[in-house]
């Protein structure tokens, strides 16, 4: 098992050596600009016309974002689809909305080709010359978002705003997230060091533990899972982000810490270490289950670590418990040696994570 250096999160040499995973994770606020901009013109164009969809079908990356954001105030019925293809019910009074990258995402491909063969309205984010984006070349009923860049968080804000525009999501300040972005990217910069860095220090607590992560509303449970996904990638340990209901077992069946146990003679193995995002969302039943997971934590001699964000719009402050996240994850494979060392690279940025095909 990697060992943990915790000298490594402050070292000019291990931090310019992962300067391209750092500099991914700070240009997320651009990226979302950028997108915004290159869909300016056809966001410009969309009206409702009178015209309501019976259904809407989500397709592709970050689908399940899309629904989170959308069910509380959709007018119509919503479903993620992890594909392939679509639901046998989807017809032309439907609408599906593909969210998709660069690579040969086949499930993405699939939904968008049978959107196009059954005459649905198509909303399509994907990179003009993708296989997603040549599936619904076809459709004449397509709104063609262009994406410029793999970046799945900046491609949903896209969506989210065109829906927006349909009268069928709530309203989203695209310029309020990424300054949030850019507000965490500042917060988190590794410029700063250990004692004012909230990601280092949340990568400190990661350090030894087996992370547990918890959001209570739908958006921060959305988030706890993106957090999973790097920290897993960064550190090469499980890590699992679930509701209280599965937490509390995992937790209540901690043994007690051996204190006098010789920690060079025989190392302890790793414990699990709660991990809460907080995004501010008053609701008695997640109030609940906090301090249920809190006490049971308490008792069980389990550290917890609060990550929170009380400010801003709901997709802002999922993006940036998100990304304060995925830092903390950068930071954990900089002091375990997985990135920023030349004998191994990293297999992929922490900032763009693999779809978890469990979806």
């Amino acid at each position: 098992m990697s060992v943990f250096d915790d000298s490594r999160l402050d070292d000019p040499a291990a931090l310019e050596a992962s300067d391209h995973l750092l500099r991914r994770l700070a240009g997320a606020g651009a990226r979302v600009r950028a997108e915004l901009d290159a869909s300016e013109e056809a966001l410009s164009q969309l009206a409702t016309d009178g015209f309501r969809p019976r259904a809407i079908v989500a397709a592709g990356r970050d689908a399940r974002l899309v629904r989170a954001v959308l069910e509380p105030v959709c007018p119509v019925p919503f479903v993620a689809w992890p594909g392939p293809g679509l639901p046998g019910w989807t017809g032309p009074l439907d609408l599906v909305i593909v969210l998709s990258g660069d690579d040969a995402d086949t499930a993405a491909v699939s939904a968008a080709s049978e959107a196009v063969r059954r005459g649905c309205g198509l909303m399509v984010a994907s990179p003009a010359d993708s296989p997603v984006a040549q599936a619904s070349a076809g459709s004449r009923h397509a709104i063609r978002l262009p994406s410029q860049s793999d970046d799945q968080l900046a491609a949903a804000v896209a969506v989210l705003q065109g829906l927006h525009q349909l009268e069928l999501g709530p309203a989203v300040d695209a310029k309020a997230v990424a300054e949030m972005l850019d507000e965490v990217a500042i917060a988190c910069s590794p410029n700063n060091d250990v004692a004012s860095n909230p990601a280092k220090d949340l990568a400190l607590m990661l350090a030894d533990a087996l992370p547990l992560v918890w959001g209570g509303s739908v958006l921060a449970a959305r988030a706890a899972r993106r957090v999973v996904e790097a920290v897993r990638l960064a550190s090469g340990r499980p890590a699992l982000a679930a509701d209280c209901g599965h937490l509390l077992p995992v937790l209540a069946n901690q043994p007690p810490r051996d204190v006098f146990a010789d920690p060079f003679d025989q190392p302890e193995e790793l414990r699990p270490g709660l991990v809460i995002l907080d995004d501010g969302v008053e609701d008695g039943g997640v109030a609940e289950h906090r301090r249920q997971l809190e006490q049971t934590a308490e008792r069980h001699d389990v550290r917890v670590h609060v990550v929170t964000q009380a400010n801003g719009t709901d997709v802002a402050r999922y993006a940036a418990l998100t990304q304060h996240g995925r830092y903390a994850a950068a930071y954990l494979g900089i002091g375990l040696g997985r990135y920023g060392t030349p004998s191994e690279e990293p297999p992929g940025p922490p900032g763009n994570p693999a779809e978890d095909p469990a979806w």
